[in-house]
């Protein structure tokens, strides 16, 4: 026996299956859209736009620096006038090295957000011009690379670092790299000032540059330390990565794919030249911003 099958039934089904591959294929392309925003982000965000970013946080340091040197409030120990360590980020010193034609303002902290605005003084070391041993961590490459050059000091070579104690000066003694041996502790009442930062190829760190630089200018005085040695975050090592899940950067991955499955539903709908207008600066927007977040994920002396 035979039954016949409404012809609308028929109908409803193939309307049914042609929806849901519609969406798939909208879902797909959607998903394609926000991976080649990804990468051409990142790259744009890499070669370009970080170091844009990183002169725009300099000239705001900059400014915020020579305010508190002018009033005398510029940092001078881990800790701020109410005994509160020192926020990260907070500039405490400008750096000038002559030989590279290199000016930064220092800030305090040394993890990878810290590093997209410029060099960062490792907390649990004391201030440049201070005795005992300094440090200070900056990137090779992204974010305007200002430690790229630091392989092209010599023995020798003089800098300078202002703080709110007054400026130091330093001569460089030894460019070191792994497996260098480690120079001699800093005797009593010296001062020295290592700088790091990446080595290898651009944007691939393959090891970790030292220039070590002696105080020969008077020490300032040094306040007693808050943070030991050793109790920094793994995040604050050289090349290291940030600890923890990173949120902003889910949240914006999130958004991204929402508005670039809107824009492949909106090319149907609308046609390419509306969608291309509404949606093209919105999914750049949000690349470069997905972008910003994912390259806080990478080594921090990249």
């Amino acid at each position: 026996m035979t039954v016949a099958v409404p012809t609308t039934l028929i109908a409803s089904v193939s309307r049914t299956r042609a929806t849901s591959i519609t969406a798939v294929r909208h879902l797909a392309r959607g998903g394609l859209l926000s991976l080649a925003a990804l990468l051409l982000g990142i790259c744009a965000q890499l070669l370009l736009v970080s170091g844009i970013q990183e002169r725009a946080a300099q000239h705001a340091a900059f400014d915020q620096l020579r305010e508190q040197l002018a009033l005398g409030t510029a940092p001078v120990a881990q800790t701020d006038t109410q005994g509160r360590l020192l926020a990260p980020g907070t500039p405490l010193a400008l750096l000038d090295i002559p030989a590279l034609g290199l000016t930064q303002v220092v800030a305090e902290g040394t993890d990878s957000t810290v590093l997209t605005g410029g060099p960062g003084h490792r907390r649990d070391t004391p201030m440049p011009g201070q005795a005992g041993t300094s440090v200070l961590m900056g990137r090779a490459a992204a974010y305007g690379g200002p430690f790229g050059h630091l392989a092209d000091l010599t023995q020798g070579d003089r800098f300078t670092v202002t703080t709110g104690q007054g400026r130091a000066t330093y001569q460089v003694s030894d460019v070191r790299r792994a497996g260098d041996p480690a120079p001699a502790a800093v005797a009593a009442g010296k001062g020295r000032l290592v700088l790091v930062t990446a080595t290898g190829p651009r944007y691939m760190p393959g090891g970790v540059l030292r220039v070590d630089a002696d105080l020969v200018s008077a020490p300032a005085q040094t306040p007693a330390a808050v943070i030991r040695s050793g109790t920094l975050p793994a995040s604050e090592e050289p090349l290291a990565r940030p600890a923890g899940v990173p949120w902003p950067l889910v949240m914006w991955l999130q958004a991204l794919l929402l508005v670039a499955v809107a824009a492949v539903w909106a090319w149907h709908r609308w046609g390419r030249h509306q969608t291309w207008m509404v949606f093209a600066p919105v999914v750049a927007v949000l690349g470069l911003q997905v972008a910003t977040r994912a390259t806080e994920l990478l080594p921090n002396l990249l």
